[in-house]
């Protein structure tokens, strides 16, 4: 019976660290989009590496309404109108979602 517990023991502890690995991995470090709500045209995107990014924008019904790849942290979104968006930041294999409000 103990043998039982402990296998059950270290299948619930390995599927709990796999989980958490999974989550830690998968968000940029450091990352930085001000000023939200956007109010100027235009939005900053930092991270703590400053490498290039691949840029996706959704309208609330999924459409893409803009991709780019950035490369400094200014980006313009003039071309967008005033709405809630969802915004998809990609830099080395990591992924971050944020919720993007233009007035």
């Amino acid at each position: 019976m103990k043998h039982l517990y402990v296998v059950f023991f270290l299948l619930f502890a390995s599927v709990t660290f796999a989980q958490n690995d999974v989550g830690a991995s998968a968000e940029i470090d450091g990352l930085k989009l001000y000023p939200n709500p956007v109010t100027q045209n235009k939005i900053y995107i930092e991270t703590l590496s400053s490498s290039p990014k691949d840029i996706a924008i959704f309208d609330v019904l999924g459409t893409q309404v803009l991709q780019t790849k950035l490369v400094g942290r200014e980006l313009n979104l003039s071309r967008l109108a005033k709405g809630v968006y969802i915004i998809r930041i990609l830099e080395n294999n990591k992924v971050a979602t944020r919720k993007l409000i233009i007035k």
